[in-house]
């Protein structure tokens, strides 16, 4: 067991001391992006196309991750794979965009040939080396340089600080590009429908009930035993309560007939007119889902009556619907 707890031990020493490595490189990298960095944002504001990032290994799966962060922040981005541009993906280029090429060592031969054909086409083309004197710096419009990374890897050889770096770059510039657009949260959420973020900024009432089609409704001289029938067909615990003109008179719920009851016995042959609140919490149908869940949570009530321009009911809300979209 004391050899077990002392190896523990060993791991987690080493463990700290990558992540020490690979911050110190980061914070190294910090202190010499300059120029290059800050044409190569130019560069990409001024473009009327898409970035292309392009990489070999290691560095492709980092220029993935760059495109990825690129695209769901407003700059246009498609990842390139070198051997399969060099095998017609190259058309997907135009003389429009920027192509961004990362290569460690810039001598990467898949990327290297890639630069006749993309000179060619006309686009412009930055590298992401540590190399300056490298071929793929030398024939490129804009090189940045990554520095003298030391990896992390004992033996010198697996990419770690050096893919990190990249990373961490291309997350910069990203943000760089998201800052100088005047990039908004509403921006972010466009392209992230699905996502949390997405659904609180873009999804309204009108999308929920399109989904859950309630709409329980009973005239203001209806009994309360009708208004009970209504309830139990909806499942929502509540009736709208409507005048000759279909227009908002109250809400009627299951809690104030049960009150009603404890104070009077019998009021099933009332009208609901009787009972119903007369000053009800109501929504928009195009309030933001989030707006409506807020609202619920302020007023503590569980559902809402959704109203049109013209003061009709035209859907119910429910506190779980709006929980189960995850908000």
């Amino acid at each position: 067991m004391d050899n077990i707890k002392a190896s523990s031990s060993l791991y987690l020493d080493s463990v700290r001391n990558v992540l020490q490595q690979e911050a110190e490189a980061i914070l190294q990298l910090k202190d010499i992006v300059g120029k290059s960095v800050e044409d190569t944002i130019n560069l990409i504001l001024q473009c009327e196309g898409r970035v292309v990032m392009t990489g070999m290994g290691k560095s492709g799966i980092i220029a993935h991750k760059i495109t990825a962060t690129l695209a769901s922040t407003g700059t246009p981005s498609l990842f390139l794979h070198p051997s399969e541009g060099l095998h017609g993906d190259l058309g997907m280029v135009t003389k429009h965009d920027v192509v961004i090429a990362i290569s460690n060592s810039g001598e990467s031969d898949e990327v290297i040939n890639l630069i006749p054909s993309i000179k060619r086409i006309g686009s412009k083309m930055v590298a992401i080396t540590k190399n300056l004197n490298s071929t793929l710096a030398m024939k490129s419009d804009i090189a940045i340089s990554l520095g003298e990374v030391k990896e992390a890897c004992p033996l010198g050889l697996a990419p770690t600080s050096s893919t990190t770096v990249t990373l961490a770059l291309g997350d910069a510039i990203s943000i760089a590009l998201l800052e100088a657009r005047g990039f908004k949260p509403e921006d972010f959420a466009l392209y992230h429908p699905s996502g949390s973020l997405g659904r609180k900024l873009l999804l309204t009432v009108d999308d929920v009930i399109s989904n859950t089609k309630k709409n329980p409704i009973v005239y203001q001289n209806a009994t309360v035993k009708e208004a009970l029938f209504q309830m139990t067909a909806q499942g929502l615990g509540a009736v709208t309560v409507v005048n000759k003109e279909d227009k908002l008179v109250g809400i009627l719920t299951d809690g104030d007939i049960r009150r009603a009851i404890a104070l009077s016995g019998n009021v099933f042959e009332h009208t609901v007119e009787e009972l119903c609140n007369l000053t009800p919490v109501t929504i928009h149908k195009k309030t933001l889902a989030n707006e409506a869940l807020n609202i619920m949570e302020d007023r503590k009530v569980n559902v809402l009556p959704v109203l049109d321009l013209d003061n009709r009911p035209v859907a119910m809300i429910h506190l779980h619907d709006l929980m189960n979209l995850g908000l």
